[in-house]
């Protein structure tokens, strides 16, 4: 097992984390954004620092990544099987940010080495994945959508006789901890992912053992990568979550923000399942917005983004299974 090889598939999950970071830093900050409650490269700064913080705090969704979606393959052939899951994970993430669509990395990646691995005739864990991936894939946002309704209607109640302008000040400023609280939340569960991956590779090229704990410079390169990319910034899909699917005003923008972050707390620490950071905050924004009346929310917009939802995972899939074919043909 040549050790070029494994630089290239750790260099190749690098930059996933990085284009990750860039596709899903709308998720932490396109709210507190658009409330203005933070401007633009404050809110960036912000959610790179909470980023790399956050994916020091845990690594049960790692090894989900790691031990739970497929079979560690072995060998050269093993390789082949991450490169490939990586480079359809990639393409999907390029092209959904190119046409601004929230779409999930996560899932993309999941797609990726599900297609991958199919390709390259490694055991998938179906179990696994529809435990860990498919079933909270459809749960999470359905959460997500009732969760932040519940919750705004509950700050609408305590603050009904508050004075509407000092209320929307005092929002603002906890609108800065709630991003920071989802941008910790993305670490948590983003940087996590790719950790898995590189593990794996590290397992491959017997460079680890299965089941050991994750190396620290691992830890700090995927967070580090998450980071710059969140810092590069996701303008486009940013317009989307915090412009096109409601207008928010700062009550709105904590109240979504807050649902988003327990709910990627909850699944990382109890159910050590990777949840899509983009499936939860975008149905906690519809759910806020519902409360002001249901036709308040651009329903198609959210629509376009429900589809490609139920695209990611088969489309990564395509890609990677593709790609673990030219491979193949190239190197094995």
């Amino acid at each position: 097992m040549d050790t070029f090889a494994l630089v290239v598939t750790i260099g190749v999950a690098l930059f996933f984390t990085y284009t990750n970071g860039f596709h899903d830093s709308a998720n932490a900050i396109a709210t507190s954004v658009s409330t203005r409650a933070l401007t633009p490269r404050a809110a960036l700064a912000m959610a790179a620092v909470m980023n790399l913080a956050g994916a020091f705090m845990g690594s049960g969704v790692a090894k989900t990544v790691s031990e739970g979606v497929i079979e560690t393959p072995e060998g050269s052939k093993g390789m082949g099987i991450l490169f490939a899951a990586l480079v359809g994970a990639i393409v999907w993430n390029l092209i959904t940010w190119y046409f601004g669509l929230p779409s999930s990395s996560s899932h993309a990646l999941f797609g990726g080495m599900v297609g991958a691995a199919l390709a390259g005739s490694t055991t998938v864990y179906w179990h696994g994945v529809v435990d860990k991936i498919v079933i909270p894939m459809f749960v999470s946002p359905v959460i997500g959508l009732l969760a932040g309704y519940l919750v705004m209607t509950a700050i609408m109640w305590i603050f009904r006789r508050a004075n509407p302008h000092k209320a929307k000040r005092g929002f603002r400023i906890a609108q800065t901890v709630s991003a920071a609280g989802m941008a910790l939340g993305h670490g948590l569960q983003d940087a996590q992912k790719t950790m898995g991956i590189v593990v794996m590779a590290l397992v491959i090229a017997d460079v680890e053992d299965y089941g050991d704990p994750i190396p620290v410079w691992v830890k700090l390169a995927c967070a580090l990568m998450l980071s710059a990319g969140t810092y590069a910034g996701g303008w486009r899909i940013m317009r989307t979550l915090g412009r096109k699917i409601i207008e928010l005003d700062p009550p709105q923008g904590f109240a979504a923000e807050t649902t988003g972050a327990s709910i990627m707390f909850g699944s990382a620490f109890i159910f050590h399942a990777p949840i899509s950071t983009t499936h939860v905050i975008t149905s906690a924004i519809m759910g806020v917005g519902a409360t002001k009346r249901v036709n308040a929310v651009r329903w198609g917009v959210a629509k376009n983004i429900i589809m490609g939802w139920f695209i990611t995972m088969p489309a990564a899939a395509v890609v990677a299974a593709v790609s673990f074919w030219v491979v193949n043909l190239a190197f094995l």
